[in-house]
This record gives structure tokens, sequence and C-alpha cells, in this order.
């Protein structure tokens, strides 16, 4: 296996777990927190967004830009220009629309609810607008992950 390959499957494994998380906060995770009281969704989400803090979830979030990196570089000067087209997307979806929309939209969004104790009427009138805000957010993070992985699966086959 030569080392764009390896590059590329790594960084395709890599967005694409990160999309799956993403698409199961999606799908059922916020969506369930939101049917329950607003004291008890918001302190669980407090505490995930606690938990999410590991070396695990953040060295596969952030280790996927270099990678992608990598292997877009890896792919200059080779016999498949298309797999360079097809990375350099995959390194912008990824750190544009995963990376840089979980730093401008849901980090901030994330530390807002942190600093409300759960019980207050304050955290109660925001849950909702956190909720619909986060997921909407969480929709293009969704998306970009998964067009990253689908751009490293169509740049293997190049």
């Amino acid at each position: 296996m030569s080392a764009l390959l390896l590059l590329t499957v790594l960084s395709s494994v890599f967005t694409g777990l990160i999309g799956g998380v993403f698409f199961a906060f999606s799908v059922f995770v916020v969506r369930a927190l939101a049917d329950l009281p607003p004291e008890q969704g918001i302190a669980a989400m407090q505490r995930i967004n606690v938990k999410v803090i590991n070396p695990w979830f953040l060295g596969t979030f952030f280790g996927a830009v270099p990678l992608l990196a990598v292997a877009a570089y890896a792919a200059h000067g080779t016999d498949a220009p298309h797999a360079l087209a097809w990375l350099s997307t995959a390194v912008l979806a990824h750190t544009v629309g995963s990376v840089g929309v979980t730093m401008v939209f849901n980090v901030p969004r994330n530390n807002r609810l942190a600093a409300l104790a759960p019980a207050s009427s304050e955290a109660a009138v925001y849950w909702p607008v956190y909720v619909k805000e986060w997921l909407l957010w969480n929709h293009v993070r969704t998306v970009s992950s998964l067009l990253a992985a689908a751009g490293c699966v169509v740049a293997a086959a190049a």
C-alpha cells in the first residue's frame, strides 16, 4: 500500500468517524435531550460537552486536519491529479465546515450553556434557542465531515 493510499484511507476513517458522531447528535441525541424537561436536558448536554474533551475525540477531530493536508500534499505531483483535487476539497470541507464551524458556532453556544445553572429560568429560556441553533450548525458539521470522507474515498479510487 502506498503512503498516499494509507494517508487517504486514514483521513477517510477519521472524517467519517467525526461525521458519524455529528450525525448521531443531529438525528437523535440532541433531539432526545430536547424531549426531556429543560433542567435534565441541559444537565445532560453540559456533561456531554465536558466528556467530549478527551484524547480520542479531539485526536480524531483535529488529527484529521494534518492527515488530510499531508495526503493532499502527497498527491501533488503524482499521476493522480484527481486525487489531489478531491483531497484538497476534503481538507477544505473538514477544516472550514467541521473544525471552523465548531470553533465559531458550536463552542460559543456550549460555553454559554455551561455557564448556566440547569434549574435556572435563564437556562430554561435559552435551552430551546440553544437546541435550534446548535443543531443547525451541527448539521453543517455533519455534512462537511461526511463530504470530506467521501472526497477521500473518491481520491483513493482515482
